[in-house]
């Protein structure tokens, strides 16, 4: 079986970064107000700047997410690759353009290029993850040769004003009690930014610089016995069974907002380190047969600062503990990007000129959706 590299990665994230201050300006107001939850929340997840695709004062998109990622994946040329050289483009997001076509086929469109294998990988934060591990089946086979992946979000046209109503004062009083604890839809508010990360997947290492030998990406998911979490498209009734948005009449679908992202924030702080750490990582420990002294740097997908200890906690659980020393991420300066961020992360650290050879990297992906996660093993050639 062929052993699979990564080549090159590249971001695209759309205008001018966007701090804590202007967030209104772009997302508007809600009532014509400033928000009571944004500093509260804000304070709890650290993110200090974030990107959007919106136009600063009259939120309108200046990107789709299929234009994020064209744009992404075009600064993977160079001389050494093309767009004709790809053989396979899979293409992984939260927020598509549209429910038809597949989002991959609107990137594809967006590139110009025919005659090529596409995948779109749906879901929550694993879809970009297993848009790559598609691509890694595909050259491990010996089926593929040259690929691109691709993980991107728009969410900022969900996160409008328009879309959302005024907070209570019962809510806000819940939220200055417990940072954990939020409203389903305002919540997810002042979390998700907008961008796009593309990498260059081979059967073979470059010759003249480094590379990332992918040794393994495990995802596991829950589903069968947790309930849903993060969630757009449905409703979750009384009695904990789920009526999709199709069953309503389009008046009622507006009136519920069931087009918007809400997350039942109590069942992910009750459940996001044991279902997405804990438990998988025993499993992978076991398998793998891997342990904490290998790797040089951890990179955790976390949507908050304030998970960054519970997830310590979780490892520590699992006997696997990783010093801070050793943990990289950008989400106080790229925000919370979903299905990108892994991209995110590890462009900055790929191109940062601190790898070197021999050096091993973890990466972790957990999914709030119905609680799902990966753990991915890079190492440095």
């Amino acid at each position: 079986m062929s052993n699979v590299y990564i080549n090159n990665i590249q971001k695209f994230m759309p205008n001018e970064p966007v701090d804590n201050k202007n967030i209104e300006e772009y997302l508007g107001y809600i009532g014509g107000k400033k928000s009571k939850a944004k500093n509260i929340v804000l304070r709890s997840n650290g993110i200090k700047r974030r990107f959007y695709v919106l136009e600063k004062g009259t939120q309108k998109p200046l990107f789709t997410n299929a234009q994020l990622c064209s744009n992404a994946i075009n600064k993977l040329i160079d001389e050494n690759f093309s767009l004709k050289d790809i053989e396979c483009l899979a293409c992984g997001t939260t927020s598509p353009d549209q429910l038809m076509p597949g989002h991959t086929l609107m990137v594809q469109g967006e590139l110009g290029i025919s005659g090529i294998e596409t995948i779109s990988a749906s879901g929550i934060c694993l879809s970009g993850i297993n848009a790559l591990k598609y691509i890694y089946y595909g050259i491990k086979a010996g089926d593929l040769t040259k690929a691109v992946s691709c993980g991107s979000e728009a969410s900022s046209p969900i996160l409008c004003a328009r879309n959302f109503t005024e907070e209570s004062n019962h809510q806000l009083e819940e939220l200055e009690k417990n940072a954990g604890i939020a409203f389903e839809k305002d919540f997810l508010r002042w979390m998700l930014s907008d961008g796009a990360g593309a990498m260059r997947v081979e059967n073979k290492a470059n010759k003249d610089k480094l590379s990332l030998k992918i040794e393994f990406i495990d995802v596991l998911s829950y589903a069968g016995e947790m309930p849903v979490c993060m969630y757009s498209g449905l409703e979750i009734l009384e009695n904990n069974s789920i009526k999709s948005w199709r069953a309503y009449e389009q008046e009622e679908v507006m009136k519920k907002s069931l087009l918007s992202v809400r997350q039942d924030v109590k069942l992910l702080n009750e459940n996001i380190v044991e279902y997405t750490v804990i438990k998988p990582l025993i499993e992978i420990i076991k398998k793998r047969q891997i342990n904490p002294e290998q790797y040089d740097y951890f990179l955790p997908h976390y949507s908050s600062t304030y998970f960054r200890d519970k997830l310590y906690e979780g490892l520590k659980k699992a006997n696997f503990e990783i010093p801070f020393d050793k943990w990289f991420t950008n989400l106080i300066t790229h925000g919370n990007t979903g299905s990108a961020s892994m991209y995110i992360m590890l462009e900055e650290l790929f191109n940062s000129g601190n790898l070197k050879r021999g050096q091993k990297i973890l990466c972790y992906i957990p999914e709030s959706g119905r609680f799902s996660t990966a753990f991915m093993s890079l190492e440095v050639v």
